[in-house]
């Protein structure tokens, strides 16, 4: 009987990953330009002590569909209103740029965040490091 090699696993593409050290992990992995910058910005961050970004696996429940937000963050305390956050990074801060089913999979989320979580965790869309702030800030 011949014997079939299994296929390698394939190596990760690190064209789209930053060394990093915050990160849960020695890279950090990114979708899009938006994405690479809002790593190293969070990396270099002196409130932020640790983030990641989520994997596929991790998914909310919505109605049209799971939804899988892009970042967990956590901050030092003290130092913003909200010690944690889930991000959603989008090139556009407009829901009219965005398509309708991602459009509500983000309302589905902004409800399952308020229902399981305190004052201490905040979920929310952001374009940037700085919008980010904005939304954390005391």
């Amino acid at each position: 009987m011949p014997v079939i090699p299994s296929a390698e696993k394939p190596k990760e593409d690190f064209s789209r990953a930053e060394k990093v050290e915050n990160h849960i992990y020695d890279y950090a992995f990114w979708d899009s330009k938006i994405e690479r910058t809002f790593v190293k910005e969070l990396d270099t961050s002196t409130e932020v002590v640790v983030y990641a970004k989520l994997p596929r696996g991790f998914s909310i429940p919505a109605p049209v569909g799971n939804y899988n937000p892009d970042w967990a963050i956590s901050f030092k305390e003290g130092a913003v209103k909200h010690v944690y956050f889930i991000a959603e990074t989008k090139g556009s801060m407009s829901s009219l740029q965005l398509k309708e089913i991602e459009n509500t999979k983000i309302k589905c989320a902004k409800k399952f965040f308020e229902k399981i979580t305190s004052d201490q965790v905040k979920y929310d869309v952001v374009n940037s490091y700085e919008k980010l702030m904005e939304v954390v800030q005391v």
